[in-house]
């Protein structure tokens, strides 16, 4: 077993593997920022090997807390929140309330709207491919739409 006076470097890049591969398994980036953190103490200690374990666990703490909170204050704005609710798994929800303009038309109520890199079923009344359309709901899979 080794003792905290024994902690060398590759050590903590044992560690550091240990944390990103757990990581692999239990996706949410804190284990990575972790791992990250045990990798640069790791670094550290190969650069100044008379550093002690408990300057060592001070580094990897605050490394792991502060790269954490950092991660999550950049991220935070990179990926806002959809404004009608929760969507995951539900891409056709966050469709509601946009507008978009047909590729296709609308013929006896049933048509196709191009939406990103999707089509969607849509239905609604008849209208030429050009026309502006709001979706107002979504049933299944098919939007519903309504003029703009």
């Amino acid at each position: 077993m080794i003792s905290f006076e024994q902690i060398e470097f590759w050590n903590w890049w044992v560690v550091a593997v240990f944390l990103i591969g757990i990581e692999i398994f239990a996706p949410g980036a804190v284990f990575l920022w972790m791992g990250i953190a045990a990798g640069l103490v790791g670094l550290a200690l190969l650069m100044f090997p008379e550093m002690t374990w408990q300057i060592q666990l001070l580094a990897f703490a605050v490394i792991s807390v502060v790269s954490i909170l950092v991660w999550r204050y950049v991220l935070r704005d990179r990926f806002p929140k959809p404004a009608n609710g929760r969507v995951l798994n539900r891409r056709g929800a966050s469709y509601v309330g946009r507008t978009f303009t047909l590729k296709e038309p609308i013929v006896d109520g049933n048509g196709l709207l191009h939406v990103d890199d999707s089509r969607w079923k849509v239905e609604g009344d008849d209208m030429p491919a050009g026309t502006r359309v709001k979706v107002t709901a979504i049933v299944g899979t098919v939007l519903k739409v309504e003029r703009a």
